[in-house]
């Protein structure tokens, strides 16, 4: 793994910790085990999900809110 790859990978670690720990758990599991075989529009888009409110992101994962398009498909990827 490059240092380039390692360090996104820390930085997306530490965006993982949510103030929810719901939403840890989810994100961390889906880090570690799927993050390195998604696509580079798949990444950017789990990166942009990260950037979002911890209640958005629960309504969303829980269905209770629409996500914006470009955010289903790996919604729906991380909720699998």
């Amino acid at each position: 793994m490059s240092a380039v790859q390692d360090e996104t990978l820390r930085r997306l670690r530490w965006q993982c910790r949510r103030g929810l720990l719901e939403l840890d758990l989810l994100f961390v599991r889906f880090l570690e085990q799927h993050y390195s075989a998604l696509n580079a529009e798949e990444q950017g888009a789990f990166q942009r999900l990260l950037e979002q409110p911890d209640q958005t992101l629960l309504a969303w994962l829980q269905g209770q809110q629409i996500p914006p398009s470009d955010l289903k498909s790996i919604i729906a990827k991380v909720i699998q």
